[in-house]
């Protein structure tokens, strides 16, 4: 298939709900990520997770699908859909193969999202084509190893003017995609006494002088979606490479988190289906004391309440999706979008983790094997309570907009 052309064909704003179920255009978007993630993904997630290992193949394949540059206009190359389009598709891929759904958000949302959003006419012109294309890989920057969940106030990368240049030192730790990714947008502070009003972003391409990544982080969960510690020593970016002025990089950051975690909160979805799926099928097939595990009241309690769950989190996952497709510019970090999304992820990916969890007690001790696919899942839903802002954080986020 043609570039875009998953996602081009229906011109999709699809915002709209039709009585809380999707839509016929979302739902076909929907089933063709779901049918390109068992065909072409799922059977790469063993070896990703055994060796760590990222398939040089998945962002062309995804590209060749149209699922890149999902948001982006037309005229840049993309295919002018909205977030729920973009939200579909990492929920059909997170069924099948969860480390390149995260991989792919990481990607598509937080880089090449946040760049088309609001990069420079230079900027976009020298760095989207090879992300919707798939020759290159995005990343994000902005954790650190000091300055998690207070990213913006604790962050001790700095970026300092030297002529035509910025000289960014520093590092940066946990980043998805780090250890393949070719361009990287990455927030260094350009005026360390404004505290988190000091920040700008620039893009860091893997060759610019004094970037490296210093190591590839052994994991628990997420295996093939391979993460790093980066290293900036007197890295020279140039200046043209600064994302929107100097200074103001908190907001973009703050709207692209909102953006992550509605988005974010679709892998949670997938993942809960997939593993309650295969729970199910278990369940049917599994015998003791002469019938099906099924045919017990404590297993019967468990699906339902594993399917109760799921049904409440896509609920919830899609009104925000579609509230955050009217996440204007600048916006973000604030008011109800930022509410909105933080209580989003929060209720996904606690679901996620109960769902999974039951699924692995179902599958009883075939679940506690490394090699189940289920054991997979499990290993991996924790991280969706820690990444993108703990769980923590979002019920602060939460209670801070409730109260003022």
């Amino acid at each position: 298939m043609s570039a875009n052309a998953a996602t081009a064909d229906f011109g999709l704003n699809s915002t709209a709900l039709n009585g809380f179920r999707l839509t016929p255009e979302q739902q076909e978007i929907l089933d063709q990520a779901d049918k390109f993630g068992r065909g072409e993904l799922y059977d790469l997630a063993p070896r990703m997770d055994d060796e760590e290992w990222w398939p040089p193949q998945a962002m062309p394949a995804l590209a060749g699908m149209g699922f890149l540059g999902v948001t982006v206009e037309p005229e840049l190359g993309g295919a002018g859909a909205d977030f729920f389009t973009s939200g579909l598709i990492a929920q059909g891929i997170a069924r099948w193969n969860h480390a390149v759904a995260l991989s792919y958000v990481a990607h598509e949302n937080l880089c090449l999202n946040n760049i088309a959003r609001n990069g420079s006419d230079y900027i976009r012109q020298r760095y989207l084509p090879g992300l919707i294309d798939g020759s290159k890989i995005g990343a994000l920057g902005l954790t650190e190893p000091g300055a998690g969940s207070d990213a913006l106030g604790s962050m001790t990368t700095t970026a300092r003017r030297d002529g035509d240049h910025y000289v960014l030192n520093g590092r940066k730790l946990y980043i998805t995609n780090g250890p393949v990714a070719d361009y990287l947008l990455v927030y260094a502070k350009t005026d360390k006494a404004a505290g988190a009003k000091g920040i700008s972003a620039f893009v860091i391409e893997k060759d610019f002088p004094g970037f490296k990544v210093a190591q590839k982080l052994d994991k628990m969960g997420f295996r093939g979606s391979t993460t790093a510690e980066l290293l900036f020593d007197d890295c020279r970016v140039p200046a043209e490479n600064l994302v929107g002025a100097e200074n103001k990089g908190v907001a973009v950051v703050m709207s692209g988190l909102d953006l992550e975690r509605a988005i974010v909160a679709m892998i949670n979805v997938g993942m809960a289906e997939r593993a309650f799926d295969l729970a199910l099928d278990y369940a049917k097939t599994r015998e003791q004391f002469g019938k099906p595990i099924a045919s017990f009241q404590m297993i019967q309690a468990k699906l339902a309440e594993m399917w109760t769950t799921i049904e409440t989190m896509k609920t919830f996952c899609y009104r925000t999706l579609a509230e955050a497709n009217d996440l204007g510019e600048g916006a973000g970090g604030r008011g109800d979008i930022h509410k909105l999304t933080a209580a989003c992820i929060l209720y996904a990916a606690e679901g996620c983790t109960r769902v999974i969890s039951d699924a692995v007690q179902i599958h009883g001790g075939v679940g506690y094997m490394r090699e189940a696919e289920v054991n997979r899942l499990y290993r991996a839903s924790k991280l969706l309570e820690i990444g993108a802002g703990t769980s923590e954080i979002r019920k602060m986020i939460i209670a801070g907009e409730l109260l003022k």
